[in-house]
């Protein structure tokens, strides 16, 4: 019965791989044909300009893909269903309607169609014309973030080329769309004009905070980047003696697949190295390349870890796209290849050729699925394909998305479980050294039930510039944020590892939006009893002086009175501030509701409502400034009338940068930053009542966010001011003081001459008869 048991076993792991069966399960999709109908095309039916086939993938909503061939088909349910062939209005106008490129931009798809970009809203069924490109296009490029809900995501999905491919570089016309292909505008980019060669596309490399410009010249290519540092030199040169299609795997990791019907190059880092795939038996190399391999190449998918090819010799080849080199391997020869089919990956591990089969009494399409279980497969010992050795490799950041600002640190756990008796080798790596650095540390953490040791790796990331090991050639620009995915895979896994997927985690490498600064308000005036919370409640306005404002926030008076209503809902209770203390506020920096630390950066104050009567403790000298500091006045001018509070990281420039050259030309001026290095203070007039200031974090050191919010201040000790200027009080009362003085030393002295005497009787004779005028008319009355 053992021997029978194990027979069986054998016979029906070896399946798969003999000629007389199959090598994929077949099944046609035939839905929603009952009767036969004449076919009414609706609009002009498009086809695919390539003798090629490809096929599309929304690479997060996963049931999407485009067909395209000498039909094209659009499928919401992975080609679960008979579909018509996919057409444009006739409406649009679209002349030819050959497709030459095609993209899924977030919730939209994009169709190059007779040299101009349509764009097809599929959740809507509406079909619009991009605008704002004013010369023919042959190509569209982009990429799609698959985590919902954070901005930076929703800007790579956005992102949209549209370029002509094969002009001169320096010529070439590209346009840019940030709005999934709506809206396009011209884009440049710096040393342009300096590139020489043919324009082979243009790519956004978001893992890499990059964009690449492929440049073809003698049968050779390279990239160039846009920003520092990769702007200074090209990728490494590969070569290109026939036009390759592009394909970048999803994920974010910066895996590009060359191709062409000869040819296929793998590059790991956005394109800065091309590799050749080889073809391996076991361990053995076959072919360095597949030019070397003498195959034709039909069809290439890929998904985020794993790569198929399938040739016109109906030969079926499957590698991994590991982190280090990749390779192939052959799958035993069948009948499988036709002109119409195309690969598909639906699963990890589960792989698809799919062949449209048209329908000689309906106009839909039916369709012929082959499906691989690539698993099984490999588990035929005719293909050497070697026994995994790690049991679990598991981290809970996996397929998450983190955000990394400023100063702050990212800390990584992963949990590897070898084989027993092997002793494999974790990797990990980030896609963007150049902004995001990492170290990582792996100790053994206890056993498992079955005595196989556990191993917990550690992984610590922050930014590059703050780990204080890269030199500052290799770094990007800190005031840029950028965009890394972090890798956690096994050195030289086997091929056999399929359901082993990399870990793979995305960092965003900039504002962290739970971030936020709240001013200190413990001691209000409401507090101390100088204002009502309840009647700042009830509509409470109150009314600014127009010798005190500006509306023009320019330091002039005001042509009348203003009132102003208190927003209490907004800013609560005002601060307390003593007129004749030098005042600044204490800021804190919050994040999801919990206290951070006190901001000691630098930071901007300005009045909401126009008010001036307030100045700074120092000047541009007394902070030791060694350029003329930046001010509101000059910030809004060059920001116009449409912004006035746009004082923020991106525009301040420190007049304590030894980079910034502007000479100090007024050193008396007021130095109007706060915090930082200097102990600057607010200095107000004699003037009490309430100032509601919007404060904006200036340094670009602190944070990529824009930390800005609003709060009040009620000034209090202040007395009205005096009618008269107080150096003429001062001498009217020194006056006053010395007049009495002198008449109290000089009626004395007259007193006792005979003038005195004189004077003081006739005050004696006065004084009488009033007194006997006084008693008369008590008298009568």
């Amino acid at each position: 019965m053992l021997v029978l048991m194990l027979v069986v076993a054998t016979t029906f792991r070896f399946c798969p791989l003999v000629k007389a069966q199959p090598l994929c399960r077949i099944r046609t999709l035939r839905t929603g044909k009952v009767f036969p109908v004449e076919e009414k095309t609706q609009g002009d039916r498009l086809y695919f300009s390539s003798g090629k086939t490809h096929l599309i993938k929304h690479p997060c909503k996963k049931t999407l893909a485009l067909y395209l061939g000498r039909q094209i088909f659009l499928t919401k349910d992975n080609f679960e269903s008979s579909l018509i062939p996919f057409s444009i209005p006739t409406s649009m106008q679209v002349g030819t309607p050959e497709v030459t490129s095609a993209h899924f931009a977030g919730s939209v798809l994009l169709l190059v169609v007779n040299q101009k970009v349509y764009v097809y809203d599929y959740e809507a069924n509406f079909w619009t014309v991009s605008t704002g490109i004013q010369h023919p296009v042959s190509h569209v490029s982009g990429d799609n973030c698959c985590y919902g809900g954070n901005s930076f995501c929703m800007d790579i999905s956005n992102s949209v080329f549209a370029y002509l491919h094969g002009d001169r570089i320096s010529q070439a016309n590209i346009y840019f769309s940030n709005s999934r292909g709506y809206r396009f505008q011209k884009y440049t980019q710096e040393r342009r004009a300096e590139l020489v060669g043919t324009f082979g596309g243009i790519f956004s490399f978001h893992s890499l905070s990059q964009v690449g410009l492929l440049l073809v010249d003698e049968q050779m290519a390279m990239f160039s980047y846009s920003d520092h540092p990769l702007n200074r030199s090209f990728g490494l040169p590969f070569e290109y003696d026939r036009t390759l299609d592009i394909l970048i795997a999803p994920g974010q990791r910066g895996i590009l697949i060359f191709w062409s019907e000869k040819n296929l190059l793998v590059s790991r880092n956005s394109g800065q190295l091309v590799e050749s795939v080889r073809v391996r038996e076991g361990q053995r190399i076959l072919y360095n390349s597949i030019v070397k391999a003498n195959i034709t190449i039909h069809s290439v998918a890929a998904n985020e870890n794993e790569l198929a090819v399938l040739t016109r010799e109906s030969n079926l080849y499957y590698g991994s796209l590991g982190i280090q080199s990749s390779s192939l391997i052959k799958f035993a020869d069948q009948n499988i290849w036709s002109q119409d089919a195309v690969l598909m990956f639906t699963d990890v591990g589960m792989l698809e050729i799919l062949t449209p089969l048209p329908d000689m009494l309906f106009p839909a399409f039916d369709f012929q699925k082959c499906l691989l279980n690539i698993q099984a497969l490999l588990v035929d010992p005719q293909l050497q394909a070697g026994i995994c050795k790690v049991e679990l490799l598991q981290g809970e950041f996996e397929n998450k998305m983190y955000t990394i600002d400023m100063n702050s640190q990212l800390e990584l756990t992963a949990l590897m479980i070898p084989r027993p008796g092997t002793l494999p080798v974790p990797l990990v790596i980030v896609s963007n050294p150049h902004s995001l650095g990492l170290q990582a540390v792996i100790y053994e953490d206890g056993y498992t039930y079955d005595s196989n040791t556990k191993h917990r790796l550690n992984i610590s990331l922050k930014q590059q510039h703050h780990w204080g090991r890269a030199n500052p050639n290799f770094t990007s620009s800190i005031k840029r944020p950028t965009i890394s995915t972090i890798t956690l895979d096994i050195a030289n896994k086997e091929i056999s590892c399929v359901d082993l997927k990399p870990l793979t985690a995305l960092i965003s490498v900039g504002c962290d939006l739970e971030k936020k600064i709240v001013i200190q308000n413990e001691l209000s005036a409401c507090y101390h009893g100088v204002l009502d919370p309840v009647a700042l409640q009830d509509n409470y306005s109150y009314v600014i002086e127009r010798e005190a404002y500006d509306p023009n926030f320019q330091g002039q008076q005001a042509k009348e009175d203003l009132k102003v209503y208190y927003p209490y809902e907004k800013l609560g209770c005002p601060l307390l501030a003593y007129y004749d203390i030098p005042w600044k506020p204490v800021v804190e920096l919050w994040r999801e509701g919990k206290f951070q630390e006190v901001v000691e950066a630098e930071y901007v104050l300005l009045e909401m409502n126009g008010l001036f009567t307030y100045t700074y403790s120092l000047t541009a000298g007394m902070a030791g400034c060694s350029a003329q500091p930046q001010n509101w006045t000059t910030i809004t001018e060059m920001a116009g009338d449409t912004a006035p509070f746009s004082w923020d990281r991106e525009n301040y420039v420190s007049c304590h940068d030894p980079d910034y050259h502007e000479p100090l030309r007024w050193p008396d001026v007021p130095y109007q930053i706060l915090g930082g290095p200097t102990e600057n203070k607010i200095v107000f007039d004699q003037r009490n009542g309430i100032y509601i200031f919007f404060i904006s974090i200036v340094d670009p050191s602190y944070s990529y966010c824009h930390l800005e919010t609003t709060f009040s201040v009620y000034v209090y000790g202040a007395f009205p001011l005096s009618i008269f200027p107080p150096e003429v009080t001062i001498f009217l009362l020194t006056v006053a003081t010395l007049l009495f003085v002198w008449l109290a030393y000089m009626i004395p002295q007259l007193l006792h001459n005979e003038q005195g005497l004189e004077v003081n009787g006739f005050w004696v004779r006065l004084y009488q008869r009033c007194r006997k005028s006084c008693a008369c008319l008590w008298g009568r009355g």
